[in-house]
Formats: structure tokens, sequence, C-alpha cells
């Protein structure tokens, strides 16, 4: 295929600090596509068959909240049951606590320790809630040592690997704006900061913390946190279609950046429908499959143009229950790949990269991807 003058990235100094994630003995290979998997059942356990499933194609794991809290009472309690019973299966496998670093969700058994007053109230003086819960009010100092207490006994008696950080740009968005000064949201982001970085001293450099959002932008949380986590998840990456190309070139390049950085990356993809898709949950499960398999080829080839060591690819339908596509499996991340042979090049919007046992293509602008596996 014939792209004609080739180009190459240049990365200008990053404005976090790199650390070595050798040190946690996080698998990585790239003798196949890298997975991870993100995911919970709050009914029930999962069962001895999907625990073999996660346990033979996943190494790195989040279990989300609500993990079986249904039949237990408690997220705590089906964590633990859910760790225990992959361990016994993967003893290499990296697994992590989902803990939301803005929003009070409910079943835990943290929360009856929650601080008092310890909720987010508005400028107007109203309780801040989204989907029926509220929010921390991270200024609290009280509120942070509770949050990072609860991370570490997940770690010291729970047995995860690490803390997955969830929801670490809330407090900056439009909506939150209209509801706070600029002034709380600033004492908000610190206190997450001084959070984040009271977890990391509690539970030691060896277990990992992740966090749910990624920048590269001075001054943002983001890139703030960066500076004290092992990696990020990009939750949002690509579907089945490119979307904007130009957000899609912008994204590709912020994550080739903190890829190179040494960084932990989680790249989440979409095969162009998710739980919230009504029409589209409503048909057999082996539709959607047959659709995530059909849609899979320019997902993954964005995600092998912007891989380096412990990248890893997610490509689900959704976070909860059994049937949001983790225990759907493809061919393609069966095939050998092999290391890279050099950083991916571009001109205009197609961008190519060769591996030990692939070429990948992919134009974000048609949509157009090409995956040769030799």
């Amino acid at each position: 295929m014939k792209l004609g003058l080739i180009v190459t990235f240049l990365f200008p100094v990053l404005v976090f600090t790199a650390s070595g994630v050798e040190k946690h003995n996080l698998p990585f290979s790239w003798d196949t596509v890298p997975v991870y998997a993100h995911l919970a059942n709050m009914s029930e356990d999962f069962t001895p068959e999907q625990l073999d499933f996660l346990a033979e194609h996943f190494d790195f794991i989040t279990i989300e909240k609500g993990q079986a809290k249904r039949k237990h009472g408690s997220t705590e309690k089906g964590f633990a049951i859910a760790v225990q019973e992959l361990k016994k299966r993967n003893a290499q496998a990296k697994v992590l606590f989902y803990w939301n670093a803005a929003i009070h969700i409910g079943g835990y058994e943290a929360g009856e320790t929650f601080p008092e007053d310890g909720r987010l109230i508005s400028k107007q003086g109203e309780p801040m809630t989204i989907f029926n819960s509220s929010f921390y009010d991270l200024s609290r100092t009280d509120v942070q040592n509770w949050w990072a207490d609860t991370a570490d006994m997940a770690v010291r008696e729970l047995g995860a690997d690490g803390i997955f950080v969830d929801a670490v740009g809330k407090f900056s968005n439009a909506s939150r704006r209209r509801s706070l000064t600029d002034v709380k949201i600033e004492a908000l982001n610190n206190g997450m900061v001084s959070m984040v970085q009271e977890t990391r001293n509690k539970i030691g450099p060896s277990k990992l913390l992740i966090q749910n959002g990624v920048s590269d932008t001075p001054g943002n949380i983001g890139t703030r946190l960066l500076n004290v986590t092992d990696g990020a998840m990009k939750e949002h990456f690509v579907s089945a279609t490119p979307g904007k190309k130009e957000e899609l070139a912008e994204n590709i390049e912020l994550l080739q950046k903190v890829a190179k950085s040494g960084k932990v990356l989680v790249i989440k993809t979409w095969p162009g429908f998710d739980w919230r898709d009504k029409e589209t949950m409503s048909k057999p499960r082996e539709e959607r499959a047959k659709m995530a398999q059909e849609a899979i080829t320019f997902p993954l080839a964005c995600f092998l143009i912007v891989a380096e060591p412990y990248s890893y690819f997610c490509y689900t339908w959704g976070y909860q229950g059994n049937d949001t596509g983790t225990f759907v499996w493809y061919p393609e991340l069966d095939k050998p790949l092999g290391p890279p042979k050099g950083d991916a090049q571009h001109k205009g919007w197609k961008y190519k990269r060769e591996f030990a046992h692939a070429s990948v293509f992919v134009d974000i602008e048609t949509g157009e991807s090409l995956i040769e596996w030799k």
C-alpha cells in the first residue's frame, strides 16, 4: 500500500515523572496483543467457567464496583472472593480494586465509616449528586484519609495488587463549574492529589495505582496525578469508526507520549455500541459478538499505532454483568505479534507501523484499517 512521504513523530519532553513499572512485576509480552479486563457482576460471584476464562486470557484485571454485592452484601466481600479464585488459577495475575476518587458510590462496607458531613455542597448550598450518589468533599483531610485508608485496606486485607482510581477529572468539567467556585474546584483537585499521594505512601511503591483519565497539559489534574500514579486508562479512545479525525489525531499523539514515558497505559476501545444501546443489547449475545468481531480491526489498529511496553488493549461494550464483552474472544488476540520494529509513522491522517509479525495501517479520516498478520 503506497503512502508517499512518511513523517515520524517527534515527542516533546513530558511534564510528568515517568516511573519504571517493572518493580510491580506486571506481566507484559509482545508475543500476542497485550490485553486487560475490567468487569464485575453485581448479582453473583464469577462462575468457575468465567474464572477459568479470565485466568487463561488475562494477566491484568480490574474488578469493578459492586462485585457480587447482592449475594455477599458488599463490594469488599465479593472482591476478596474473586481475587482469591483468580489467583488460584493464575498466580501471576495483577488484580486491581476499583475505587472512585470523586463519587461516593454505595455498596461498600467502607461507607459505614465515611466522615460525617464529608459530602460536597454546591455554592448554592445544596448537596451535589450524580446518578443518585453524592460527591466527596476532597478539600477535607478526613475524607482524604478515609479514602486512602480504604485503598490500603483493599491491598492489605482483600488481596488487591493495587487500586484503579476512577473519575479523576469529575470536579473540573462544565457541569461542576456551574455549581462550584473556581477556588473550591482547585481545593478539591489539590485534595485529590494529596489523597492519591497518601495512598501511594500507605500501599508502598510495589503496588499499582492506575488512574482513569490521561493528560499531558501542565496543571491538569490528570497530568498532576501521573506524577504519583503508575499509569492511566484512556477510557474512550476509539470506537468502530473514527469520529472526529482531529480529536483522534490529538489522542494518538498524547497516548504515544504517555506510553513512551514508561507509564502503564490501558486503552479502552469500543465496537460501535455499548450497554446503553437498548436496541443492540436486545439482540442475542451471539449477534453482538459477531458485530464486535466485524468491528475490531479499526480499534485494534489504532491501539497498535500507540502501544509501547506496558500498554494494554481492552475491547468490550461495558463493564457490569456477564454479557458486556469480556467473555468474548477474538482470533486476532491469539495471533503472533512480536515487538514493534519502530515508532508509528504517518502522513496526514494515514498511519502505519511494523511489528515482527504484523503490518498495521489505519486511516483515521476514512476509517480504513488493515492488519496483515505474517
